[in-house]
């Protein structure tokens, strides 16, 4: 009996496929609007794994998460642990297309005034909040056109509560000469619901930065792939 011989597969990547399923291709083609969210996400992977095409690893990956949005929520640690995805270079590239995303959004919401666009600003919100583990407070700080000065998470706790001392936010309004304001924060139990306590938080914030003559435009709470205005829910 001779000596055992092993083959090394090498991973599976984009120039392996059949010319019609490439990615890159099609896109060339037929436009970016033209692929599937697997194929966008193969061609940031570049390869896959052995005996594993590029393509399989994207659909896995979106599948595990919950699609793209959950994908790009996932925090680099997340990452890290994922087999195919070990390497730095591409979580890293998972990580720049998601800052990119919030650069977009802010710089949309700096140009404009965030309320002309409601959509744009939870899309904010999800991007900087919804896929962290603990829950955060944050503000966006507006001028008086309501467009975006500044955005900072001011205040963090555990899963079930967060100090947030109003005399803080206050103070950081008055830094950045806020008009107005958007109070945002985070359920990382996933429901979106106010509790007495976040309906108790808002009207309290908003008698502080009353005092000061800056408005509290609405309150955000955000989780993965949902949100809810308390101002359209008529509390604030």
């Amino acid at each position: 009996m001779g000596p055992t011989r092993w083959v090394l597969t090498a991973p599976m990547s984009l120039q392996d496929l059949p010319p019609d399923a490439r990615p890159r291709e099609k896109l060339i083609a037929r436009g970016p609007g033209a692929l599937s969210d697997a194929e966008l996400l193969a061609l940031l992977l570049r390869t896959g794994l052995a005996g594993k095409n590029v393509l399989q690893l994207a659909q896995e990956l979106l599948d595990r998460f919950g699609g793209l949005s959950g994908l790009l929520h996932t925090g680099l640690d997340e990452l890290k642990s994922i087999k195919g995805l070990g390497g730095s270079a591409k979580r890293a590239e998972l990580s720049a297309v998601l800052e990119l995303a919030r650069r977009a959004l802010a710089q949309q919401l700096s140009e404009r005034p965030a309320f002309t666009s409601p959509q744009a600003v939870q899309d904010y919100l999800q991007l900087h909040l919804a896929h962290k583990g603990h829950e955060v407070f944050a503000v966006l700080f507006l001028d008086s056109q309501h467009k975006l000065l500044a955005f900072e998470e001011l205040f963090r706790g555990t899963l079930s509560q967060t100090s947030v001392y109003p005399r803080e936010v206050v103070l950081r309004a008055l830094h950045h000469r806020a008009g107005a304001v958007v109070l945002a924060h985070n359920h990382p139990s996933g429901t979106v619901q106010p509790s007495r306590a976040d309906e108790a938080l808002t009207q309290h914030l908003k008698a502080a930065l009353g005092l000061v003559d800056i408005r509290v435009l609405d309150h955000f709470i955000v989780a993965p792939g949902q949100a809810l205005s308390m101002a359209e829910k008529g509390l604030l």
